[in-house]
């Protein structure tokens, strides 16, 4: 009995980190999600890049709006495009697997098999950009700072980490709640890591436009507040050499130019004011694209395969409105759209309807609920509408384009079931209150397709008013939920998890500055994102999102738009790109670079 005392003294004398010790814990390079790890631990580079890729050359980029801030990390203020090239995370998430992720900041990565915890071993290497070390006390201080003083978003996607710790200089321990949550590893991974020294002399909550000190392979080189920003390549970046970054990142020189009118940004694209450009409307894509800077090929204009998940673009109800809490309306309203007319004379037929919120993957909802699915749904059916059992769901839309009759009959049918009939040529309730919303946007070119639908919704006596306002006014009233419908797209990933409670939480709904922009609070939902977070597998992962896709779709929260299956990019001839295109990324910013013989047969073109 004495000698099991002295043990059981002896372990409650040890360190935290000799008690973690005994555990099966696997060191390794890299972690992923789900299945295999690609790239082993002595590899080189990924292989969408090229390692002998030349460093050089300046981009210039447009921005749209303005900025205020360059503190990323809060809800105050508008942050400045591509201020996240100033800072370095603890790992490098590959863009040619689901979900894997290699070290950059951390060497090694310790995890147990119960996934309890995870630690990461920093490079000693690892620099900021004032030349002093990067440390666990740093790691520790972003961790705790961003679940504090952060945009809510980290709060929920941190929710189940209980601290990060100390082990030595460079060494810490994220702690989880249990081990449930297998993406939890993974996602402490994605840390951006801030500087403890330069935010305990600077205010982490206020919007500032003073460059703080960071690790990334960029740093600001000119600020002129609203209109412009300038980044330049640290020759000295400590991460130059780590794997990860090989044939990443050439471009000496990337400047963002701000532009207030969208209307005017093509054409300055093609007047040679900036170099790059992601078009993403079908019209300009369409019509936009030509003269003879095309035809000389001084500008390419090219569409390439996209395989990431689209998610759910849409116009979404905002349900904390009472005109928006009857389902029956919001599903009445998704009838008066007619994508296919929309498709066919605003978008030159490039789009397809989205019908699912993993739009384009394998976890988009299909056919009706499969047996695990049912497993999952069963013991909420008294709570959930008949179709998530029975029904495959297909978005609202007239057998014929344009004929609108059909929808119309069956939109008034749904109204008079929630109350509302149509008096005198207006939509009313009871009280005599006639049917009015607002639809919030900021980019003119969604007016041309919003007017459409409000004429749609007039037939039925509904007053839809369109209101564009600026980017900032747009960001703060999305921010406090200040409007009735406006333009949403949700994006997903191959492995969803935590992200999911900011989008759709009970939680989520009461808090300013989250993604749940439509409202939703309903337990059902809840503890299917729940589901999704511990799913143990792939095939529980897969099994979990569409069963949730099939309660968001029959909650019928928004009016689902369109998407498209490519990047529509268009560019100066001035780059040159690696041979492999990386299967779930474009790849512009940090795998191209500036070609110098392009560059110098370009002079005095643009």
């Amino acid at each position: 009995m004495k000698k099991i005392l002295l043990i059981m003294m002896i372990i409650c004398l040890m360190p935290a980190a000799a008690v973690f010790a005994q555990e099966k814990v696997t060191v390794s390079h890299a972690l992923a999600l789900h299945g295999d790890i690609k790239y082993g631990p002595d590899f080189k580079h990924f292989d969408y890049v090229n390692p002998r890729a030349p460093k050089g050359g300046t981009v210039k980029l447009a921005g749209i709006g303005s900025f205020d801030s360059l503190n990323p990390f809060i809800l105050k203020g508008v942050s400045a495009s591509g201020v996240g090239l100033l800072f370095d995370t603890l790992t490098e998430q590959s863009a040619d697997e689901p979900f894997s992720e290699y070290g950059l900041l951390a060497e090694t990565i310790e995890l147990p098999k119960d996934r309890s915890w995870v630690a990461y071993n920093l490079r000693k290497e690892a620099r900021w950009h004032d030349g002093t070390s990067i440390t666990a006390d740093d790691v520790v201080f972003t961790f705790n700072t961003l679940k504090e003083k952060g945009a809510p978003f980290y709060r929920y996607y941190y929710q189940d980490v209980v601290k990060a710790e100390r082990l030595s200089k460079h060494k810490v321990r994220f702690v989880f709640k249990d081990g449930l949550n297998p993406e939890l590893p993974l996602i402490m991974g994605q840390l951006p890591v801030i500087s403890k020294k330069y935010y305990s002399e600077h205010p982490f909550d206020k919007t500032s436009l003073e460059p703080p000190v960071g690790s990334g392979p960029y740093r600001v080189v000119d600020v002129k507040p609203g209109r412009s920003i300038t980044y330049q390549r640290d020759p000295n970046y400590w991460g130059r050499n780590v794997p990860v970054m090989a044939g990443r990142y050439n471009f000496d020189i990337i400047r963002y130019e701000y532009y207030r009118d969208e209307t005017v940004v093509v054409e300055a694209f093609k007047a040679g004011e900036y170099d790059f450009r992601s078009e993403n409307v079908a019209k300009i894509w369409a019509t936009a694209y030509k003269g003879s800077n095309f035809d000389n090929g001084y500008i390419i204009a090219e569409e390439l395969s996209d395989e990431n998940p689209t998610g759910m673009q849409a116009w979404v109800f905002n349900t904390r409105r009472p005109i928006f809490q009857d389902s029956r309306v919001r599903f009445a309203l998704a009838h008066l759209f007619d994508f296919e007319w929309t498709n066919r004379t605003l978008f030159y037929g490039q789009y397809s309807r989205i019908a699912s919120y993993f739009e384009n993957s394998e976890l988009a909802a299909k056919g009706l609920p499969s047996p695990k699915e049912l497993k999952l749904l069963e013991p909420y059916r008294n709570k959930l509408p008949r179709e998530v059992f029975t029904a495959v769901y297909n978005p609202p839309a007239p057998e014929k384009a344009g004929n609108l009759r059909p929808n119309i009959r069956k939109a008034l049918e749904l109204l008079r079931e929630a109350g509302w009939q149509l008096e005198g040529g207006k939509l009313v309730n009871n009280r005599g209150e006639q049917f009015a919303f607002e639809f919030l946007i900021f980019q003119p070119a969604t007016e041309r397709i919003a007017i459409p639908y409000k004429k749609n919704l007039e037939l039925i006596g509904i007053d839809m008013t369109i209101r564009t306002v600026d980017t900032s006014q747009y960001v703060n009233r999305l921010d406090n939920y200040d409007f009735d419908m406006t333009s949403v797209w949700w994006r997903q990933s191959l492995s969803p998890g935590n992200e999911q409670r900011d989008f759709w939480s009970s939680e989520a709904a009461d808090r300013p500055g989250t993604r749940n922009l439509a409202g939703i609070k309903d337990p059902v939902v809840d503890a299917l994102i729940n589901e999704i977070i511990t799913a143990p597998d792939r095939q529980s992962l897969v099994a979990a999102c569409r069963a949730l896709d099939r309660v968001l779709l029959w909650g019928h929260y928004v009016v689902p738009n369109w998407y498209s299956r490519k990047y529509r990019i268009a560019y100066w001839n001035k780059f040159s790109k690696p041979n492999i295109k990386p299967k779930y990324a474009l790849g512009f910013f940090d795998t191209w670079w500036v070609d110098p013989d392009k560059d110098k047969a370009l002079a005095g073109k643009q």
